[in-house]
């Protein structure tokens, strides 16, 4: 059998973020420890690299898998929403990210309606960052590489059996993964205390798990590329804007370097199991538009559709679930890519917590009950979407009374946050609106908020200056600062950003800093 490829091993070089994770190497006291990583995660995407990452700050052994020799060679443009932003901010990844996109107004996000955002959304980076996606999966592995997490290209889960104990994990390399039903290949074997698919919508993982993936079918597809044009800007916009008062599944929309987005529609065209053509592309510009701007010289060219699924589980045992492999939708508001993100972030320290010895007895559990009904909602609003975007006449109907609505501040608001999940509030009981929702990026003496969490860690936030976080200090950081911009005396954040407590009582805080970080240490 062939080598699989190592694209990076553990190293420990100290990142440009504070923290300073201790290398390790997988192979040392293989004798004593029967499990060659505690993480093994398949699928190298923007959830799978930032599940390393995030598992790395926890000095977790992680191996990625990618099926891929190569990274992705087409240069789609995607876009990182609000939420998605403030949790590289809370990374230190930020700037870095920043400099690879361009900058948009938040705005225009739900079915395409072209309302402005609301002043004053609660957000130190209210915008969308637009950006090729084959750069952020470059940063967020390089990210993960950094921290010491490797991966390995050209390779796939095969095969798994879990235990009481752990995960073997049965490998296929060359880039082929076991098909539906497969259980094994005969290939090298890897045991692992845990398993995460973050292997896409085809999932190999969730379908060897026997997990179900109910919803609908694809009922319409749609072109999508990018590719340059020869027709003048002030032609194409034009016409854009013509066709698209009555047909919301078409446009032109410049993306840089002199190349257009194209979006039509599939109806029609070519064998949708086969990749489109620019051809393809010419015929539906020609039947809509009556000219195909002189499209060529395509960067990327795509097929999608509206199917749209949820698995019903998204743990089963040591085996787990994130990103596409846990839901798929079509891509109205662009929320894809920023919901898998959001997965690993809130999943990866909860699985170092499990991991290191220390989590509660449910904390795991916590991430389907946290992130499944975000993906419900996620679901449902794009399904929305898909109905506005539909030419017949009701729904064009129902998109003139949204586009009047949306003239009210709160419900542009409301959507603006939904999309872009800075609205999320999680249930941790009752207690302030605070509870459970994201903190805001605000400024704190030491500079801003989430400079303070590159860590990973909890945090407490003291305005009193007479708390403690005693022994958990070993988990949770404690910043006293009387002058930070909260109307409240303390909170707790989890190592996500989000408020786990508000309040001023040292009793009462230390329930939840056993209810989120388990027994003290000794």
């Amino acid at each position: 059998m062939n080598s699989p490829q190592f694209t990076a091993k553990p190293t420990a070089t100290a990142t440009d973020m504070d923290a300073e994770p201790t290398a390790t190497d997988a192979d040392a006291g293989a004798d004593a420890d029967p499990f060659t990583f505690d993480v093994i995660i398949a699928g190298c995407g923007p959830t799978g690299a930032m599940l390393a990452a995030e598992l790395r700050l926890h000095d977790v052994r992680v191996l990625v898998l990618e099926k891929e020799t190569e990274p992705a060679s087409f240069v789609r443009i995607v876009g990182l929403h609000i939420r998605s932003l403030e949790l590289m901010a809370m990374r230190g990844l930020l700037d870095h990210v920043l400099e690879h996109g361009r900058r948009r107004p938040a705005a225009g996000f739900f079915a395409g309606i072209g309302k402005p955002a609301p002043e004053g959304l609660d957000s130190a980076h209210a915008y969308l960052l637009g950006i090729p996606q084959p750069v952020i999966v470059r940063l967020l592995e390089e990210h993960a590489i950094r921290l010491g997490a490797q991966v390995r290209r050209g390779c796939a889960v095969a095969g798994f059996e879990q235990d009481d104990e752990g995960v073997t994990v049965e490998l296929a390399t060359g880039g082929t993964p076991a098909g539906e039903g497969v259980t094994g290949g005969g290939g090298e074997q890897l045991r692992t205390r845990y398993l995460v698919g973050c292997d896409g919508g085809r999932s190999t993982v969730r379908k060897l798990l026997g997990v179900g993936f109910p919803g609908e079918p694809s009922r319409t597809e749609t072109l999508m590329g990018e590719m340059e044009v020869g027709a003048p800007p002030e032609e194409i916009a034009a016409k854009v804007s013509e066709i698209g008062e009555t047909n919301k599944r078409f446009w032109l929309r410049p993306v840089g370097g002199g190349a257009y987005s194209v979006v039509v529609p599939a109806a029609g065209v070519g064998d949708r199991t086969e990749p489109p053509t620019l051809q393809d592309f010419r015929q539906q510009l020609r039947a809509i538009a009556g000219t195909d701007f002189g499209v060529h010289s395509p960067r990327w060219l795509s097929r999608f559709g509206d199917a749209t699924r949820l698995a019903e589980r998204y743990r089963v045992g040591r085996v787990l679930l994130a990103g596409d492999a846990a839901h798929i939708h079509p891509p109205a508001g662009g929320q894809g890519l920023n919901l898998g993100v959001q997965d690993a972030f809130n999943l990866g320290w909860k699985l170092a917590a499990q991991i290191r010895g220390w989590a509660p007895e449910t904390l795991l559990d916590t991430y389907q009950a946290e992130r499944h009904p975000v993906a419900e909602d996620v679901l449902d609003n794009t399904r929305a979407q898909m109905e506005l975007h539909s030419p017949e006449p009701g729904p064009q109907a129902l998109r003139r009374l949204l586009t009047e609505l949306m003239d009210i501040d709160e419900v542009n608001r409301r959507l603006i946050e939904k999309i872009t999940a800075i609205g999320i509030r999680y249930d941790f009981g009752d207690g302030p609106d605070l509870l459970g929702r994201r903190l805001r990026d605000i400024e704190v003496r030491q500079g801003h908020l989430y400079g303070l969490l590159h860590r990973g860690r909890g945090l407490l936030l003291d305005r009193t200056e007479r708390l403690t976080v005693g022994a958990w200090s070993d988990r949770v950081d404690h910043i006293e600062d009387p002058t930070a911009a909260l109307d409240v005396p303390c909170v707790l954040l989890r190592p996500d950003g989000h408020v786990a407590w508000i309040g001023d009582d040292q009793q009462d805080l230390d329930a939840h800093l056993s209810r989120w970080f388990g027994k003290p240490a000794n």
